[in-house]
């Protein structure tokens, strides 16, 4: 961030340097917004659109501005994640069950 100071007819440029701290500290106080869309088109023909859309900013502010849906997704609450890895270790132990009783070489 630069400020100009005039004095007289020269100009002065004070410079100041900014940390990585205060970057963040002013994008999630204030919020980020990078919103953009991606065209393939071939032959006048549009194949594909993807539009991205990204806010940056602390979950007050986010609250702030309406949005909660951390509140309501199933996978961040009630245990979800941990009902889910339980799941996965249970097929884990038959597959690897299956393949003890009934061990295959590879090769063969």
């Amino acid at each position: 961030m630069a400020q100009r100071m005039i004095s007289g007819s020269a100009a002065v440029v004070e410079t100041r340097a900014v940390s990585l701290v205060e970057v963040l500290d002013r994008v999630l106080d204030k919020g980020l917004v990078v919103a953009g869309d991606i065209r393939v088109s071939l032959a006048n023909v549009e194949l594909l659109t993807i539009q991205i859309r990204l806010l940056v900013c602390s979950i007050d502010k986010a609250e702030e501005i309406g949005m909660h849906w951390w509140r309501d997704d199933g996978f961040i609450q009630g245990g979800a994640i941990e009902d889910r890895l339980d799941r996965i270790e249970k097929r884990l132990d038959a597959i690897v069950g299956a393949q003890g009783a009934n061990p295959r070489k590879r090769g063969s």
